[in-house]
């Protein structure tokens, strides 16, 4: 992009605007927003609203410009510095790169690039980028203030080791010291922080929010009656364990009977694979260093939603989350894979994805938002009621044959033609929607073609538990 184009573009995320190198301390600290986010150009000798000022330019002024940002920046920066000549005009342009080692500090502050604007970082933020920079993870760092004697022992020889063996079928022959020390949860003789959350007897001692709160709500709006709390606390496999089972027992399952079958199939109104998935993400994703927020599962008449503190993983998206997939919490994600916990190839949402659409009551897809601090999942209850979920897509002939069809076993697009008093073909249009939606299902051919409902709406579905 040159110079006239940079200009017309006027003040963004990546250019900023400067009258005069008198602004020296404003572009460091530009500088430092720059290198701590995408980085970006700064254009000396222009005014906010794209006049070409110009500026003078000496034998030292760009050398002086150069030592006083190597100064006053921390890891000294090097920017590209040129001048060029617009209008008779003399141009100031320094171009800087996003830095691979953060934060850059700017006369001792560190700064970050919010639209047009420089906005300091605060102390977690600082902090945040520095473990980035650094590429150690946070559930890599040994707890400081933890000692061994804060593991649960008793709790890794009776429940995660003969967890371990059994489905590693493998015998355990170090002590289990060793082994927890090999699963990276112990460093240098001192737990680590995954070592914490996942075995500690107490890990909320060390990090006061990492617990799942759960509030479940009368109507569909958090508005309404709120008609339980809870919050499940304890090393993470506790925490999931039990917010699972609390989750299932407070929801719907019902049942339909097969054709030439006695026993009936039981059918959750919410995949149950995926209600304890998306409770193992939450904890195992989470952004553990944020101590302000924890995971908040909130369940509503219609729908569930699981809330996550930190954006997704860099790289992934919601979009391409199915098939790009990171932790942010590799050792954590590590030892939840060993027992079976977590997919440990990252295919969990695939199968997430899978039993939503196999559902036999076709529930709407779950939904996933990434609000840069927060991720958001929200997942949808399948509606018993056929009606309900088809009454924008149906016409009142095609309810009235569903109504007829719970009663009478088959139909035939003739006898619909005359139920109605219409034409053949309007019955072939109706019946062939139908079929489409997966209410229908067609036997035989020709003349001896018969419709009938498919088992799961044929009136054999009832409520055997409800929350």
């Amino acid at each position: 992009m040159d110079l006239k184009e940079i200009i017309k573009s006027g003040e963004s995320e990546t250019i900023e605007l400067k009258s005069s190198l008198s602004e020296t301390k404003q572009i460091i600290e530009t500088l430092s927003a720059f290198s701590n986010t995408k980085g970006g150009t700064i254009v000396i000798g222009v005014s906010d609203r794209g006049e070409f000022l110009g500026i003078g330019i000496g034998k030292k002024t760009i050398e002086s410009l150069a030592n006083k940002i190597k100064q006053n920046t921390d890891p000294m920066v090097y920017p590209s510095i040129r001048v060029e000549k617009t209008d008779d005009k003399w141009i100031v342009l320094i171009e800087i790169e996003e830095s691979k080692q953060k934060p850059v500090l700017a006369s001792g502050r560190a700064y970050k690039r919010v639209g047009k604007t420089n906005q300091k970082l605060g102390y977690e933020e600082i902090r945040n980028l520095a473990l980035k920079s650094s590429k150690v993870y946070w559930d890599e760092q040994i707890c400081e203030d933890a000692s061994l004697d804060g593991i649960d022992w008793d709790f890794v020889k009776k429940f995660f080791i003969p967890r371990y063996e059994s489905i590693s079928e493998k015998k355990i022959t170090g002590s289990n010291e060793e082994l927890i020390e090999a699963l990276g949860c112990i460093k240098d003789g001192k737990p680590t922080n995954a070592g914490i959350l996942l075995f500690c007897k107490n890990p909320q001692k060390f990090f006061m929010n990492s617990y799942i709160a759960l509030a479940r709500y009368k109507g569909e709006i958090e508005s309404t009656e709120r008609l339980d709390y809870k919050e499940f606390t304890g090393n993470l496999f506790q925490q999931i364990d039990s917010c699972d089972e609390y989750i299932k027992e407070h929801i719907a399952i019902m049942s339909r009977l097969h054709p030439m079958n006695v026993e009936r199939e039981d059918i959750p109104e919410y995949p149950l694979f995926s209600i304890r998935e998306l409770i193992v993400n939450a904890v195992c994703h989470r952004d553990y260093s944020d101590k302000r927020s924890k995971v908040i599962i909130k369940m509503f008449n219609n729908h569930i939603t699981y809330y996550n503190p930190g954006d997704l993983p860099e790289g992934v998206t919601p979009q391409n989350i199915l098939k790009m997939q990171k932790s942010r919490n590799p050792v954590t994600a590590k030892v939840l894979a060993k027992v079976k916990y977590i997919e440990e190839l990252g295919e969990g949402w695939n199968k997430i994805v899978k039993e939503f659409k196999t559902h036999p009551l076709r529930p709407k897809m779950p939904e996933l938002e990434d609000f840069k601090n927060a991720v958001l999942v929200i997942i949808h209850k399948a509606v018993l009621d056929i009606f309900e979920r088809f009454k924008d897509r149906l016409n009142e002939r095609q309810i009235k044959l569903i109504k007829y069809l719970q009663i009478h076993e088959f139909v035939t697009s003739r006898e619909y033609a005359e139920m109605f008093g219409i034409t053949d073909r309007q019955a072939r249009e109706d019946i062939s929607k139908m079929v489409s939606l997966r209410l229908l299902i067609k036997e035989g051919k020709a003349r001896l073609t018969r419709y009938r409902l498919y088992p799961e709406i044929s009136g054999n579905i009832r409520k055997l538990k409800a929350p």
